[in-house]
């Protein structure tokens, strides 16, 4: 029924704006094309009582009706002014360009209800543009459900107005009978549950008589969308679980590393490392999500992992988003090995800004299997590079890459295990709504001797002088001997850097102008007093990747005190020395990306400084956000915090922000409970029934809703 063509109910003429304008085809489009909200337009209202600024709903007669049309830029506009009254009392309603249809009703002497919001113009009363229902169109039923029902307000565009979605839904329900909807939701789940039939709250969730069938029709849609959710997930995890893979048991070579460890394990290191052995050393791939604070070891158990994997002869492949990022990875894993393991595995380094020669190099190392370890960024999915035994895959800021890179990568084995890490703590409802055909591991514990970071909000607004003391604050810990960093949301004066999580929209014709800019940031600090004498440098995305490499070898070897620097700093850089930052606009960042940058910081034997310098006001959004961070240093608490204030796709990034972008009531931050029943009921029907084919209408829509998904029901 919902498949079917939306001009099947609607005419030509009518369907035309739908199909045009809001791309919209069939029944089914147009439904789903849900109410943001909905308001009541309440009792009526006596003319006595209005006043600017409330809505209002009036019933009166028109007393007079009056037009004039005027030509500003040459184009024709039509206003017209309806005078409404109560007998005592009167009130002009504006409208621009009417319909000649809607003109001819509104005529003097008809009666009707108005409603709309009240406004001010040359000292006199009105309402623009108000909605507008006339007695003789309505029969008494109708007229109290106009005042008292609740009315749906649509998402809407310049062609296609809330008012006309809400006319074309009003017909459709009229003309379709939504009892023959067939239901994803099974009977019994529904009725274990107490939900409306699907149809029916589609239909109540349009046209609600009451808040409670409200609230009724919007569960059943939220479980609707997360029973499809957690069955593609269901299916997905089955179906890599029946895949084949290469056993890798660990041996003598992570027992030999072990030992040579000159620090103990955390104890989620150790539970975690145990997990990951016990995956590798069984005969289907692993695929498990380990999320950890920054600094929380997340590369030693990826390394562990890897020496499990080199026992048997795999190899293991690591992604990382960046240049920078991947030779840090490529040198830790180099020193954490040690010169003997190192010679035995032979870890190269592949990225795309390799001289030509030292990538062939790497290349041939890696096909030929004499190198056990590669480490890389997009070169690594390149089909010139080649590998003899692939056993293992890890994605380090697995959030930074599509499904279509991930997959690259994996084909460069046979069915490998793959490990996917992540320093961005991942609220747990995201987790099982994202992740849930993964098995999710949480590194929580720090290794010992990471110092805490005290973090200040530096207001700008509030104190303007603080900023002298910050820039005398960081003069400070750079006489002592430590280092500092400077990050700023631009690289030039309005060139944002390239994936930094920005939130505040540049101003129409301005562009990110009004950013602090790394550039700009630079020449100014050189002119500081605090600063004289220190040594600085830039380092941006925008650079070579030897520009950045040199900057960064000098900066961790001691020869630069200080960096100003945009968000690639953000992962991956550990420079023990460096014990301060201050960070620029920082109400211009996602909480998640302001607690990865702080944790560049503080990870030596000297505590940590982080100071948030922002011009938003307090109690705003922007400024309880900067507010939070500086509360506490617990990214799983961070992460839920960011998730409360944004969207989740502005929270979740590529992957997962694909994944629930065409969710239209189920809200992955507030729907905790719904996403835990769900994610029961699809475990219990997909073990009594794997191939979902005794609900043929929930699989079809978990084959439309993953492809993944579809290839896992197609394949058994």
């Amino acid at each position: 029924m919902l498949e079917r063509e939306l001009t099947t109910v609607l005419s030509k003429e009518a369907a035309k704006p739908f199909i045009e304008h809001l791309g919209m085809q069939t029944i089914g489009d147009l439904l789903w094309h849900l109410p943001r909200r909905h308001y009541r337009r309440g009792d009526l209202t006596d003319f006595a009582d209005i006043e600017v600024g409330e809505f209002v709903t009036l019933a009166a007669r028109i007393t007079n009706v009056a037009s004039h049309t005027s030509y500003p830029r040459g184009k024709a506009l039509q206003r017209t002014i309806v005078t409404i009254s109560d007998g005592r009392r009167s009130l002009d309603l504006v409208f621009f360009n009417l319909k000649r249809f809607q003109l001819a009703k509104l005529v003097k002497g008809e009666s009707g209800m108005f409603s709309g919001t009240v406004n001010r113009f040359n000292s006199k009363l009105q309402l623009q543009h108000p909605e507008w229902e006339l007695f003789d169109d309505l029969d008494d039923s109708q007229q109290n459900a106009w005042v008292s029902g609740l009315v749906p307000v649509y998402p809407a565009t310049k062609k296609v107005s809330s008012l006309s979605i809400r006319k074309a839904v009003r017909t459709v329900l009229e003309r379709v009978d939504l009892a023959e909807v067939t239901d994803a939701v099974p009977q019994h789940v529904r009725e274990s549950h107490g939900l409306m039939r699907f149809g029916e709250a589609l239909g109540a969730y349009h046209v609600a008589e009451s808040d409670e069938r409200l609230e009724e029709a919007k569960r059943a849609l939220k479980w609707h969308e997360a029973l499809q959710l957690q069955a593609s997930l269901v299916v997905m995890r089955e179906f890599t679980r029946r895949l084949a893979s290469t056993a890798r048991p660990a041996g003598a070579l992570l027992a030999e590393f072990d030992s040579r460890l000159p620090f103990d394990l955390t104890p989620d290191q150790h539970q975690i490392g145990d997990q990951i052995a016990a995956d590798l050393d069984r005969q289907h791939p692993m695929h498990r999500l380990v999320q950890g604070e920054v600094g929380s070891g997340k590369t030693m158990v990826a390394l562990r992992a890897m020496l499990q994997v080199a026992e048997t002869g795999g190899q293991s492949i690591m992604l990382a988003p960046t240049e920078v990022l991947a030779s840090q990875h490529f040198r830790s894993i180099v020193d954490s090995l040690g010169p003997e393991l190192a010679a035995r595995l032979h870890p190269v380094l592949i990225t795309g800004q390799q001289p030509a020669a030292e990538r062939k190099r790497s290349a041939l190392a890696a096909a030929s299997g004499q190198s056990l370890i590669a480490v890389g960024t997009h070169a690594l999915i390149s089909k010139k590079t080649t590998f003899a035994d692939v056993g293992l895959v890890v994605i380090d800021e697995q959030h930074r890459f599509g499904v279509g890179q991930r997959e690259a990568l994996r084909s460069k084995g046979v069915e490998p295990h793959t490990l996917l890490l992540t320093a961005t703590p991942i609220p747990r409802t995201v987790a099982m709504t994202v992740f849930g055909d993964l098995d999710v591991s949480e590194l929580r514990t720090m290794p010992a001797g990471r110092t805490p970071i005290g973090t200040h909000v530096v207001s700008e607004r509030q104190r303007p002088g603080l900023m002298a003391r910050a820039w005398q604050r960081v003069g400070e810990e750079i006489a002592a001997g430590r280092q500092a960093f400077v990050v700023c949301p631009a690289i030039e004066p309005g060139e944002a850097e390239r994936g930094a999580d920005l939130l505040v929209d540049p101003l129409p014709g301005v562009g990110q102008q009004g950013m602090a800019d790394v550039a700009t940031t630079l020449e100014r600090l050189r002119r500081v007093d605090a600063l004289r004498g220190v040594r600085m440098a830039a380092l941006t995305g925008a650079m070579s990747a030897d520009e950045k490499d040199g900057v960064m070898r000098a900066y961790a070897a001691g020869e630069l005190d200080l960096l100003v620097a945009t968000t690639v700093i953000e992962v991956g850089v550990n420079v023990p020395n460096a014990t301060v930052m201050v960070v620029l606009d920082a109400d211009r960042f996602g909480l998640s990306q302001l607690h990865q940058l702080r944790g560049r910081v503080g990870r030596g034997e000297h505590p940590g400084l982080c100071l948030l310098v922002t011009s938003a006001a307090p109690g705003s959004t922007a400024g309880d956000r900067v507010a939070a961070l500086a509360e506490t240093t617990d990214g799983f608490a961070i992460a839920e915090f960011d998730l409360a204030q944004r969207h989740e796709g502005d929270v979740l990034g590529r992957r997962q922000s694909g994944v629930v972008s065409s969710l239209k009531v189920l809200r992955v931050g507030e729907d905790a409970d719904i996403i835990r029943e769900a994610r029961i009921a699809a475990g219990e029907l997909i073990e009594d029934d794997p191939l979902l084919e005794r609900t043929p209408t929930l699989r079809q829509a978990v084959a439309a809703l993953s492809a993944e998904a579809r290839v896992a029901l197609q394949s058994a």
